[in-house]
This record gives structure tokens, sequence and C-alpha cells, in this order.
């Protein structure tokens, strides 16, 4: 069914980037007969053309018809080219066309930099005979993997490649800033992507930094080291972050446009820690898997969680321009639906080291944690079931977060007594320890899975979860806030086409039956691994980006000091707690369901893994098949979806027996043994 709010929303947004642009300076053009005369006089095509400027070839056409005109960016870099063009000398009749990736001349104030461009490569950097028969590259994409060998070699994203004259990193960057790489918007009021340049080992020495960062701690190379010495003689500004494995060096806006290059310096960890975990790959294969993840989610910027917290701002960013009434001249103003604002926690919601805990007793802080319960086995079990089953959900917390209200920019207000509300988010102390549950199963008021023995700080979706298993919920107190919305539905979107169109690359499909499943994937160990790290980048995405709503300080100076982190408008506990509850009710209807119809209870869940008693080390021991072989809706099931399940390990009743007389959760090792 059709949003007509959403399509609303997103018409208006498009006629504002329209009228955005419109307002911006217009770049001048010659006529448009000039614009054929200078095309044709360089023996370019439209679509070369087009091919540079990321357009149509009919936009072009258009554009020397005199029928339309390019806005914004475009129509800069369109004028530059036209300008260009007209520098050259004219052709003589037995000249060759100039290759397809030359540039036109540089801008007033660049001429005296080299030309990065080799129009002739030597037999050391030709590509290989595959690529033989392409036409020279042309920049094209989100991001380039540089690479060196007698020179540095530019590999992009749909498989090309382009040499460069230079061991010179300005110049390197300023190149990137001309040449077009980018990431649409990703969203109506988004901006576009920053070009991405992946530095290989190879290329970094070449451009002179060192193999490895000298502060451990900090991971930053210092001011004073002579590539970042000439950085900032050069114009090129970087962020707070510095210059470590993923430095962002920026110059100053022009005509409003964004003039930033976002790094990652493989040498120093980037691409193989924090959530990267890539396999050794080919300058051309790494652009491709890059290319990839860019494609479906983002373009990388920094730890898959960075890269998580970055793409719900991305799809929800905080402003859009508005037109002010006082000078009728368009601002920036906050975007509905979005977080716009930083806000404190409500204190349960607080984390140990944030102020608001100084003082609190450990029961007054909110512990909507995931699961961590594990159980003996009964004599009856032990006898009947000689295997267990580890079932593990697929990603359970980004599942839970599809159509959940959450709080927006509304700050927390205190109410004695309230009507409990499942529609308002909120925290609420209530008491749910007279509650009857059956000790098989976990409670699922707890992080522990124990009944609790007192009263306790439950998000709405914990509550709305008691009410629906005809419990009377009847808070003491509560912190609520007045606007909500379903800030993470995006997000959960398009992290949820990654990872099945990653998974349908790996040969699991949706709607499969569930032995058909379990077949696909006990091959995947076998897949290509860097798909196979693209699928673990995805989930890490995901998980990270949940994680980066709560994060904490990285260094302690001293207890109960604010972080950098408390001033961001994605820094919200109280999401974060929401969603990790919402999985946690779901989960328990899943097994509580399952036990009513099958008689099989759970010995042990960890997070979104859940421990089976089993006749055979199969999990088509545990989980009915339903009429169509895909298993039951509601209940526990086996498939590719977010939420549905895959299995995590087998063992022996004795090993899992032997776990618990240890001190263990079985569920934590199930996969390792």
């Amino acid at each position: 069914m059709r949003d007509d709010h959403n399509d609303e929303a997103e018409l208006v947004a498009r006629v504002d980037r329209l009228l955005a642009d419109l307002s911006q300076p217009r770049t001048p053009l010659p006529p448009p007969e000039e614009r054929v005369r200078l095309r044709e006089a360089a023996a370019l095509s439209t679509a070369q053309i087009a091919g540079t400027l990321r357009c149509h070839s009919d936009d072009i056409a258009q554009w020397e018809a005199g029928t339309q005109e390019p806005l914004a960016a475009r129509r800069a870099a369109y004028a530059h080219l036209l300008n260009g063009l007209a520098a050259l000398p004219p052709l003589q009749p037995h000249d060759e066309p100039p290759p397809q990736h030359a540039l036109p001349a540089a801008p007033a104030g660049q001429a005296e930099q080299p030309a990065l461009f080799s129009t002739t490569p030597s037999p050391a950097q030709a590509p290989p005979s595959s690529l033989l028969s392409q036409p020279a590259a042309i920049p094209a994409g989100p991001l380039a993997v540089i690479d060196h060998t007698d020179t540095l070699i530019a590999h992009f994203t749909n498989g090309t490649r382009l040499p460069l004259n230079t061991s010179d990193l300005v110049n390197l960057l300023r190149w990137t800033l001309d040449s077009g790489l980018s990431r649409e918007p990703l969203s109506p009021y988004d901006q576009p992507g920053d070009p991405l340049l992946v530095l290989t080992a190879a290329a970094s020495t070449a451009l002179g930094l060192p193999t490895e960062l000298d502060d451990r701690a900090a991971l930053r190379l210092p001011a004073t080291h002579p590539v970042l010495v000439h950085l900032a003689q050069a114009g090129f500004k970087l962020t707070h972050r510095g210059f470590g494995p993923w430095p962002r060096a920026y110059l100053p806006p022009v005509n409003k446009q964004r003039r930033s290059v976002q790094l990652a310096i493989m040498a120093w960890g980037a691409l193989s820690e924090d959530g990267w975990h890539l396999p050794p790959l080919r300058p051309a294969d790494l652009a491709h898997v890059l290319g990839l993840y860019t494609e479906r989610l983002l373009t990388p910027r920094g730890s898959t969680a960075v890269c998580g917290q970055e793409l719900m701002t991305a799809l929800r960013p905080p402003t859009k321009p508005v037109r002010d009434p006082s000078s009728g001249t368009r601002i920036s103003g906050p975007n509905p639906g979005a977080l716009h604002q930083a806000l404190e926690p409500a204190p349960p919601e607080a984390p140990d080291a944030h102020p608001l805990a100084e003082g609190r007793p450990p029961e007054h802080a909110m512990q909507e944690e995931a699961w961590d319960w594990s159980r003996q086995p009964d004599t009856q079990e032990t006898f009947r079931y000689p295997h267990v089953v580890g079932l593990d959900t697929n990603l359970a917390f980004l599942s839970a977060a599809s159509s959940l209200p959450v709080a927006l920019n509304s700050p927390p207000r205190h109410v004695m007594a309230p009507t409990f509300d499942k529609k308002t988010p909120g925290c609420w102390y209530c008491d749910l320890s007279q509650t009857d549950l059956d000790p098989r199963l976990p409670s699922p008021f707890t992080a522990t899975g124990q009944a609790p023995t007192g009263p306790a700080w439950y998000t709405t979706p914990t509550l709305e979860y008691a009410q629906s298993l005809g419990i009377d919920v009847r808070p003491i107190e509560a912190y609520l806030r007045n606007e909500t919305g379903r800030y993470l539905d995006p997000w959960y979107k398009r992290l949820r086409n990654a990872y099945m169109a990653t998974m349908a690359d790996l040969g699991v499909h949706e709607k499969i039956p569930q032995a058909d499943y379990l077949t696909a994937m006990s091959k995947l160990a076998a897949a290509d691994p860097a798909q196979l790290a693209l699928l673990a980048a995805i989930k890490a995405t995901a998980k990270g980006g949940l994680g980066k709503l709560r994060e904490g300080p990285r260094y302690i100076a001293s207890p109960y000091t604010r972080w950098p982190a408390l001033n961001k408008p994605t820094w919200r506990p109280d999401i974060r707690a929401a969603v990790i509850a919402k999985a946690r009710v779901i989960l328990h209807g899943k097994i509580r369901k399952l036990a009513e119809q099958t008689g099989r209870y759970p010995l042990a869940v960890l997070s979104d893994c859940v421990l089976y008693p089993a006749r055979t080390p199969s999990a088509l021991d545990i989980v009915p098949d339903g009429p169509d072989q895909q298993g039951i809706q509601g209940l526990i099931r086996l498939g590719v979806n977010p939420g549905c399940s895959k299995v995590e390990g087998t063992q022996s009743t004795s090993w899992y027996q032997h776990q618990l007389t240890q001190g263990l959760n079985p569920a934590r090792y199930i996969k390792n043994e």
C-alpha cells in the first residue's frame, strides 16, 4: 500500500532541492551551439561526457540543444569541461582523439600542478588481458582503491583502473575532488557522499606515510609530519579525529558545495579492524566489494559501528531547507521524523558512567539487556534427547527495530502513577514480581532470565508484552516522551535489503523449504571469502549502529564526567533499550508458542541464540515444517529473513551438562566447540 504522507514529503523535498539549486549563483555557460562545437572539435561523444559528469547522454543532448540547463555542481563541472576544451589546441587531420580519461586544463591558480593521468601506461602498468579491450578508464562510482607498483593506480568499482602521475597526497586529493567520485544522496535531504580513497600499504608508502602509527593509543599521525604539514600549507583541514586510519581532509566549500575526501589507510588497520575483517584482496576485487557495500548501504567512513550510525543520519537527516519568514531566504531547519537535537536521558536510562548515574541506587538503573540464561535439563529431557541444537536468530535486533515507535526530540517528563499506554515510548517503574511464569522458560522481564524480585524500570515494549500475557500492568512512576515516530524504519529496510541481496549472491534465497535452507547454509563456509566478509560487515553495521545509540566514553578521566558522544542527537540509550527489549519479548513469544505446540522447551539462551534438546543433531527435529515446509509464523522457524533462525551449532547433552558444571552458559560456546 502506498504511503501518501511519505510520497508528499519526498515530492516536497525534491521541490526544495530544485529551489535550492535555482537560488545558487549560476555558473556561466557558452551558447548551446558553442557547446556542440567544443565537444565535436575534441572528438568527444555525448556518452563520454555523460560518463564523466555521471548523467545520461540525453541530458548532454538537451544541454547542447538549449532545451534544458544543468544545475548546481553538475553545471559547474560542465562549465569547467567546456572551458578546458576551449583551451585545447585544435586537432590536426591525422591527430588521434585524446584519450577518454583526459581532463581539461586546470582552473586558475592550479596551472602549475602536475597532470595526474598517465595517458600511456608503461608495460609494467598495463592492465591484464581481460581489460585490454576496454576503453581507458573514466573515474566512476563512489570510491577508488589506490595501489602502487611503478606509479599510483586508481582502481574503480566498475572494474576499470587508471594510472596516476603523482606521489603527492595533496595533488591526489585535488584530483579526487575534481574526479566526480561520489555517492548519490540516500534520502530527500541527504547530501552526496564524500568520495573515498582506500590506500593500500604500497600506496601509503609511496605517498610518504609511515607503515604504522607510533601513537598506538590515539592512533593519530602527529601534525608535524611532513605530509600533514604539506596538507595544511595547501589549505586542507582535518576533522577533530585527526589523521588516523580513517581521516577526512577537506577544503572550504565553494558555492556551498562540500569539498571533502574520506580516506582509509589500510596499513593502519582500516578495513581489517573495528568490524571490518576483509581478507587479503587484489585492489580491483577490493574496489568491487567496497562498491557493493556502498551501493547497498553507504560509503565506508570508519568502523562498521560508525557506518551504522552514519547510515541512520543519512536516511533521516537532522535538518532540511526551510524558508525564513523574516528574510525570505532559505535556511536550515529541523527535519520532521529525524533526531535533530541532543537530549539528556531519563535518570534510569543513563549508563553507569553518566553524570545522572551519580548516587543512583543500582535497583533504579534500567536493565533492558539481552538474555544470558541457562537451566539444568530434567531427567526426562536427558533421557529422551541426546543432543542439543543452537538456533540463532538472523539480525534479531535489526528485525526488532522494524516498525518500532520510538521517542524523537521531546525530553523525558516525570509522571507519578501513570496509566500505561503502549503507544507512548518511555521507561516505567513497575512491579512484575508476582507474575507466575513457567520456570522452563526464561523470564521475559530480566536479562538473567530469572523472575524479577521487586519493582524495576522497563521500556514500553516489555510492559506491552506483559499486558499481552494477561498481566495487570500498573506503573508506579514513569519518564515519558511525547513526540514519537518510526525513526529506524528506513535504516532497517536498507540494511535488510543489503543483507538479503548478499545472501542471495551467496546462494541462500528467500522462501525456500527449511530443509533446503539448511543445505544452502551448510555450503556457506566454502563460499567466496570476500562475499562472506561483505556479509559480516553488513551484519556488524546493523549491530554496531545500535550500539552507538549508547556509546560509552573511550577514556574515563574521572567518574560521572561527560564525554563527546553525549552531544550527538543520535546518542539515545532509550531507543537502544527499546530495540533490545522488543527483540527479547519477540523471541520469548516464539519460544513460548513453540513450547505450547511441540512440548519442547529451551535449555539456554544467550542474546538471540537458543539451545534446544533434540533427538537428532538437526534443527528439523525441533521446528515444525508447516504447510509449505517453511515453518509456522509466530514460532521459531528456519529461513534467511531477519527474525528467522539458522543453526549455530550442535553438541551432545553430556557436553551441555559439562558446561553447566563449569559455571558457563553453553549457548556462548556451542559455535566454537
